[in-house]
């Protein structure tokens, strides 16, 4: 076998390992996931039912929920947390929402917007 044929052989090794680690960390992200939402589940009930108005308490969840809202269910805690706190502290939950869309929205298409014709306010199309 040549040097091209080896290398060749070489190249599809690395990228099938990369392919695997690939796999294996987005199966830990799904881990680590699963446990955010067993944790704070619990810590979400917790607060509302309470009625907490604790801002380092409702801070602390939201600040360890962010990293996982790639996760369905992180998100769906992480938006009632949200619309729980807006009632306590609306300006640092709007921090919370902008650091929410930093992170996640970049990696999902905006919409664009079409101005109405006689109010010429913003309508989102499609």
């Amino acid at each position: 076998m040549g040097k091209q044929g080896r290398m060749k052989r070489e190249t599809e090794s690395r990228k099938d390992n990369l392919v695997e680690r690939i796999g294996e960390l987005a199966r830990d992200a799904q881990k680590l996931a699963r446990f955010a939402v067993q944790q704070y589940s619990a810590e979400v009930e917790a607060i509302v039912k309470a009625q907490s108005r604790d801002s380092k308490r409702i801070e602390r969840c939201l600040d360890g929920m962010l990293d996982s809202c790639f996760n369905d269910e992180v998100l769906a805690l992480y938006k009632r947390l949200c619309r729980y706190y807006f009632g306590i502290d609306p300006e640092a939950t709007a921090s919370y929402v902008h650091a929410y869309r930093d992170i996640w929205d970049q990696q999902k298409p905006h919409k664009p917007y079409k101005r109405h014709p006689r109010t010429h306010q913003g309508k989102k199309v499609g």
